[in-house]
């Protein structure tokens, strides 16, 4: 992968965690936290969807790497309300 490629994907990542994010209600963190949110809700979305033998819909390739944008902004609300409910930082 090049680094347009990688920056691309980084972006990718960040809207998807930032959706994740207002859906639950809580905020994580800035543009870089949402990144990071938004690649473990994409891991956490695909295991999820492999237990409940749900299908992978909307896989967006970039320089042949998949990634899951539904799974991953629904991974990234869990994550998100999980580590919300822990600390208690609620979406102003």
């Amino acid at each position: 992968m090049t680094l347009g490629g990688f920056i691309v994907l980084l972006v990718i990542a960040a809207i998807a965690g930032a959706l994740g994010q207002a859906l639950s209600g809580y905020h994580l963190g800035g543009c870089l936290i949402s990144a990071v949110v938004g690649f473990i809700g994409a891991y956490l979305g695909m295991w999820l969807a492999g237990v409940l033998g749900l299908p992978e819909f909307l896989m967006i390739n970039i320089q042949g790497e998949p990634f899951p944008l539904i799974w991953s902004v629904i991974g990234s609300a869990i994550l998100a309300a999980i580590v919300g409910l822990i600390s208690r930082r609620r979406l102003v």
